[in-house]
């Protein structure tokens, strides 16, 4: 009992120990991410959209289409969002060639009641989005996320060694015990037993799905190459299509292939996103956690028929859903306001941890590891 006990306190240390400094970085890019829809509307404001009477039907989509074209009539449209744009706003992402690398886009802010052209938002150095690029991947691409997945990784081992160290020591402090009449270090130990239990679900939950987050490139390219290239498959080779079904034609259809959905943004044929003889329109649900996870739908510029619409893999549900998690996106500011809580007192427990470590590595050789 007394060996797993300090084999367990080994694999904390060191485990807490490889990744601290990194977690403290996320905790502190974390708690602003937190709000990062509430930052971009404040350094950013969006073109609102007209004001109607409730109730009020949304222009056709082929209005919306038409007001981009006479806007750019010698560009390509790429792709359409209704997420992106705020109530009542549809985002167009046109480019002046088709199948075009997202670099090349730009973008439209158009009214979805008036199909009338609000704003050309130009990409801009947002800060949040600077932020979102180091707590993803340390502004070293692929290898900076697959670093950070391993230490997400190390911080979940921690957090289960934790535990197990933390079940014996209660039975002889108790549970949730800061023992007062000891020393100092005995006092911060307590604090950090007491802060990580506490934490428990919150940081298991905030650690798996920061390691998933960080597979994210990796998987929807297995995804892309594997299953997607296999639905695209009867179409490969073929001449790029000039669509002759409408774009309301082409979202009802996929409407009626998932019932109760509504598309959240569509990959045109000229984007080099989707598949040159299909609108692939993706669906979310209605509800906040249907509405993360969406369907691929292919429905054919000529034909206007449903030609595939396949659930995304397990794989690619569990991304789906870790994303808001990660971030508390399903609750709106109450939710949001807890999970920066939380995030303040994951620091508090690092530090402490740090500070324990600190103070065991200055007591004599001799002297017991016990506080």
């Amino acid at each position: 009992m007394v060996s797993n006990l300090r084999s367990w306190s080994r694999v904390h240390t060191w485990t807490s120990l490889a990744c601290t400094l990194f977690l403290l970085l996320l905790c502190i890019t974390g708690l602003p991410l937190v709000f990062h829809e509430e930052i971009d509307a404040w350094a950013a404001p969006a073109v609102p959209a007209s004001s109607q009477p409730e109730g009020t039907a949304d222009a056709p989509l082929t209005d919306i289409v038409a007001s981009a074209q006479s806007r750019y009539p010698k560009e390509y449209i790429q792709a359409m969002s209704w997420k992106q744009g705020g109530p009542h706003t549809v985002m167009v992402y046109m480019a002046k060639e088709p199948r075009s690398a997202l670099s090349g886009y730009h973008a439209l802010s158009i009214d979805a009641h008036t199909a009338a052209v609000l704003d050309e938002p130009r990409p801009r150095a947002r800060f949040t989005q600077w932020l979102l690029t180091l707590h993803r991947e340390l502004f070293a691409g692929l290898p900076g996320m697959l670093l950070l997945g391993i230490m997400g990784l190390c911080f979940v081992v921690s957090i289960v060694s934790g535990v197990l160290i933390y079940g014996p020591f209660t039975q002889k402090a108790g549970f949730g015990e800061i023992r007062r009449n000891r020393s100092k270090r005995a006092k911060w130990l307590d604090l950090h037993n007491l802060l990580g239990i506490v934490l428990l679900a919150w940081t298991l939950v905030v650690g798996v799905t920061g390691v998933v987050n960080t597979l994210a490139d990796p998987l929807f390219a297995y995804w892309r190459t594997g299953r997607l290239a296999e639905m695209l498959a009867p179409w490969h080779g073929k001449p790029l299509l000039v669509p002759s079904v409408s774009l309301d034609a082409a979202v009802a259809a996929a409407q009626r292939a998932l019932p109760g959905t509504s598309p959240e943004s569509v990959a045109f044929p000229y984007s080099a996103y989707g598949s040159p003889h299909h609108y692939m329109i993706w669906m979310q649900g209605n509800t906040p956690i249907t509405s993360r996870l969406l369907t691929p739908v292919l429905v054919d510029v000529e034909q206007g028929g449903v030609t595939d619409a396949q659930d995304l893999p397990w794989y690619l549900r569990a991304l789906e859903l870790s994303r808001p998690l990660h971030f508390g996106d399903y609750g709106g500011l109450p939710l949001k306001l807890l999970w920066a809580a939380f995030d303040l007192v994951t620091i508090g427990v690092l530090l402490t941890g740090l500070y324990l470590w600190g103070e065991r590595h200055k007591r004599p050789r001799g002297e017991g590891a016990a506080a």
